[in-house]
C-alpha cells in the first residue's frame, strides 16, 4: 500500500490524515482519499479533473509529470506527498 500525505498548507484549509492506499497510479490514490473525504477533491484538482496550477505532488520525492491524467505509477510502498505550489516573481 502506498502512503499519501496532504502538507500542512493544505490542512489549513481541510483536515486531511495521512492515509494509506491501495492505488496503481497517483490518480487512483487521489480518488481513493476523496472517496472517504468528498469536499477534498475541489481544492486538488479543477472541474476538468486535472491538477490545480497551485498544487504539486511527488512520488518518492520526485515530481509527478503527468498533471492531466495523473497517470504517473506509485508502487505498493510509495510516498505520495501533495503540496501546495510555491509561486512568485
Amino acid at each position: 500500500m502506498s502512503r499519501i500525505v496532504f502538507a500542512p498548507a493544505i490542512q489549513r484549509h481541510m483536515p486531511v490524515p495521512e492515509r494509506t492506499v491501495a492505488a496503481a497510479t497517483v490518480g487512483a490514490a487521489l480518488e481513493a482519499v476523496f472517496r472517504q473525504q468528498p469536499a477534498l477533491r475541489g481544492y486538488i484538482v479543477d472541474d476538468q479533473g486535472q491538477l490545480r496550477r497551485h498544487m504539486a505532488i511527488f512520488v518518492d520525492g520526485q515530481v509527478i509529470h503527468d498533471r492531466l491524467r495523473m497517470s504517473d505509477p506509485v508502487g505498493a510502498g510509495s510516498h505520495i506527498y501533495v503540496v501546495q505550489a510555491l509561486s512568485g516573481g
